[in-house]
């Protein structure tokens, strides 16, 4: 049995809106890696920032909309059935503590790493990166920026379209969209200047990987071959068709000429950030030209 609390353990942490959901759906192949049935389990963002993320409120709504319910008697597997609800009395357990997430792994088999991704990882402090290394085995993070611009459009096409909101799109003028993208909710997960320090600040060099969304759909396989070595992983021939997927896009709606200039100096400044933790950005990335231009 492993001395280490949560053996070997490897976080996806955003930034949201830059091809996590892909990267999920694609590893969750590797034979190497396991996922528990949450893709985003918010642990550890629970422990260090926000302790009321996973209420029990919280995980009941989330039992009942995403794991109960959802199977047709006629056709499911009453040993997958089982050994799902297995699971779903592991997450509704209590306490919420690092015992708890460990049992949420608790099919893990063969494989070599247990496996989370959750966005707001992203956030936490510098100092709970440590805690969290020392109770691993061995811990492997991985970050994915993508054009601050294109993210932020993304993001609010996104989070308008999950409530309900989509006609913002063409009733919004530059005051509305400015307001919204900088509620913290939506403005937190460009911080990438913040994140790099973080992961660098609390962690060593070889138990992070940053990568780039353009360059990931650039040269997918590359850059899976990338993550593979990262992890010590043999590599594995994901099926195209699997490559070829999209997951949780937006809908497609033309982002409004005005929508750069409300975030200039911010992605500029993002840029230089990224620049001088030593990462070259993409010349993809959109450059906002200057308001009068």
């Amino acid at each position: 049995m492993s001395k280490a609390l949560f053996s070997n353990l490897f976080l996806s942490v955003g930034a949201m809106k830059a091809g996590t959901t892909w990267l999920y759906a694609v590893l969750s192949r590797h034979p190497a890696l396991h996922f528990a049935m949450e893709k985003e389990i918010h642990y550890f963002y629970h422990r260090y920032v926000n302790p009321n993320q996973l209420s029990e409120a919280y995980r009941l709504r989330e039992a009942k909309n995403r794991y109960l319910f959802r199977f047709d008697p006629e056709k499911a597997n009453i040993d997958a059935i089982r050994a799902n609800l297995h699971w779903v009395a592991q997450y509704l357990s209590r306490p919420v503590d690092d015992y708890w997430y460990r049992n949420l792994f608790h099919m893990r088999d063969h494989q070599q790493y247990a496996c989370d991704f959750s966005n707001l990882h992203a956030q936490l402090p510098m100092e709970a990166w440590p805690q969290i290394s020392r109770k691993c085995e061995r811990l492997r993070v991985l970050y994915t920026m993508r054009d601050p611009v294109q993210r932020l459009w993304s993001h609010t096409k996104f989070h308008l379209q999950l409530t309900g909101h989509l006609d913002k799109l063409d009733t919004w003028g530059p005051p509305e969209f400015a307001e919204f993208i900088q509620r913290r909710h939506i403005w937190v997960n460009a911080e990438y200047g913040t994140v790099l320090r973080n992961l660098k600040g609390g962690l060593s060099s070889e138990m992070y990987k940053v990568i780039f969304y353009e360059n990931l759909h650039q040269d997918q396989r590359g850059t899976l071959r990338g993550i593979e070595d990262f992890l010590d992983l043999p590599p594995f021939d994901y099926p195209q068709a699997v490559l070829e997927q999209r997951f949780t896009e937006s809908v497609k709606h033309k982002m409004p000429a005005f929508f750069p200039t409300l975030v200039r100096e911010d992605v500029m400044r993002i840029c230089d950030e990224v620049s001088a933790e030593g990462y070259q950005v993409p010349d993809r990335w959109t450059i906002p030209a200057p308001v009068d231009a």
